[in-house]
């Protein structure tokens, strides 16, 4: 204990960290009827965290080792961690990066003086070749989140937080890897065990969650690609005994929940934080707190790019309870449409109608409705109901927000063996010709859907007319992507 502790407090971040600044959240704080504090990890010279452990761990190597120089593998965070924390000490770094990394982020990388090598197609890949050229070119590899030295220097942000609000009761952290909580876990408990520190990761990326309910270090068959920078299938065999013996409750939230907390974060900040920089906003603002809790949120990162503002803005409404999107079934016939915003829609805005003629008698819609609550959307659904429209409710279906509420057009007219997949693709150039080519000619492709979620893998909805699905999903599996069956309503209601 007495050595973690003296790691921390010997931590070497502030050559190139700042204390970043703990400020009251006014809006949130409104909203959730508690005192809402957000740490401002975003301020950051790399817009992350990650450079507190990285330069920790970096200075502390010996001459002999600097001499060697460094290596990383990282898509985006670590990478630039890494980078500065080089350039700052006059070390040769080499950072191995997916081939799938924005090239906004190679070239934040690349102009803090680190030579980068792009390799594969995920962090996986990436991380594999890194260890190859550790050992071909005699560097020291520098690890994301598992190290000592990383976890010291991110136990900083714990200290600065007893410092900053001695009163903090509860402190909400993000989890990938486990490094940022394990550090200001441990540091935190310590000195002041009646804390809470609870940890936040997504629905589709619980590593640490998983591993926790099976009481070993459990590895993810795949993880969700939104919150890329908690996007980590194995968590840490340090960090997680870390976590296992500091941490009070580690909780998942939803890709809608977090693209609320950005704009939560935004209304109070007028900064636009990253997925999981927004986690812990969202684990705080889904928690059951007591009536004086006072609650620091650590946002961790703002590396977003530009491109992925849209997707992020699209996902609020519903995430924030401002927007629900309905199935609803209506006579298919003129005025249909005028009849049903006369009867159901008065007084509220549409933010969405898709519809396309498949059948005569009746007509398959979806439509999105702006909304003021949960009862404002129990209200809409009871008037369909009092209309006779047959309806079902899509807000959380997340394949309607990823596909189906961008490609309705009703079922094939002529086909009784399609099969339909959800395919994780990888965002590079050239990424669904190869897919192609690796599954041949021998299947008709009768539906297909993508569309760029600016990160470094996307997600297509692709439809198969064939009459053996063992030997189609065989070909999937050998082309080495990422696939599943979509359990959609939405699907069922308008693509099949």
């Amino acid at each position: 204990m007495l050595d973690s502790l003296r790691d921390t407090l010997l931590a070497r971040v502030y050559d190139v960290a700042i204390e970043t600044p703990l400020r009251r959240a006014p809006k949130l704080s409104a909203k959730l009827n508690h005192e809402i504090y957000l740490k401002r990890e975003d301020l950051q010279p790399v817009h992350s965290f990650k450079i507190r452990g990285a330069y920790n761990m970096i200075s502390r190597l010996s001459d002999e080792e600097k001499s060697r120089g460094i290596i990383a593998a990282s898509a985006g965070n670590h990478a630039q961690g890494v980078a500065l924390s080089a350039q700052k000490l006059g070390i040769s770094a080499l950072i191995i990066m997916p081939r799938t990394t924005p090239e906004i982020k190679v070239e934040a990388v690349r102009g803090y003086g680190a030579e980068v090598e792009l390799h594969g197609d995920s962090y996986s890949e990436a991380a594999a070749y890194c260890k190859q050229r550790a050992e071909q070119t005699g560097r020291v590899f520098v690890h994301p989140f598992d190290d000592p030295l990383v976890i010291a220097g991110q136990g900083t942000i714990g200290r600065e937080i007893l410092e900053q609000l001695p009163q903090a009761t509860h402190i909400f952290v993000p989890i990938g890897g486990g490094g940022l909580i394990a550090g200001i876990a441990q540091f935190v408990k310590e000195l002041n065990p009646a804390i809470k520190v609870i940890g936040v990761e997504p629905t589709d990326s619980n590593a640490m969650q998983a591993s926790l309910r099976a009481d070993k270090v459990v590895e993810l068959p795949h993880v969700g690609i939104f919150a890329d920078g908690v996007a980590v299938k194995r968590v840490g065999d340090n960090t997680f005994k870390l976590v296992r013996q500091y941490v009070d409750d580690v909780i998942t939230v939803s890709t809608d929940q977090m693209c609320a907390a950005i704009k939560a974060i935004f209304e109070d900040t007028r900064s636009i934080v990253e997925p999981s920089g927004a986690l812990a906003v969202a684990g705080a603002t889904n928690y059951k707190l007591p009536a004086d809790a006072q609650v620091v949120c650590v946002c961790s990162g703002a590396n977003v790019t530009f491109e992925r503002l849209n997707q992020i803005a699209e996902r609020t409404l519903i995430g924030s309870g401002k927007e629900a999107v309905f199935a609803v079934t209506m006579p298919e016939k003129p005025g249909a449409l005028r009849t049903f915003c006369t009867d159901v829609v008065n007084g509220h805005n549409i933010s969405e109608f898709n519809y396309r003629l498949n059948k005569r008698e009746a007509a398959q819609v979806m439509v999105g409705v702006n909304i003021s609550s949960d009862a404002d959307k129990k209200a809409i659904m009871k008037k369909m109901a009092a209309h006779g429209y047959e309806h079902v409710d899509l807000s959380n279906d997340d394949l309607t927000k990823e596909h189906i509420r961008h490609m309705v057009g009703g079922r094939p007219a002529d086909s009784t063996n399609e099969q339909i997949y959800e395919i994780t693709f990888p965002e590079r150039p050239g990424a669904l010709g190869d897919f192609l080519d690796a599954i041949g000619n021998k299947w008709n492709i009768s539906l297909f859907h993508y569309r760029s979620a600016a990160s470094d893998q996307g997600s297509v909805l692709i439809g198969f007319e064939t009459t053996s699905p063992a030997q189609l999903e065989h070909s999937l599996t050998h082309a080495s992507f990422e696939w599943r069956h979509p359990d959609s309503l939405a699907l069922k209601l308008f693509s099949q």
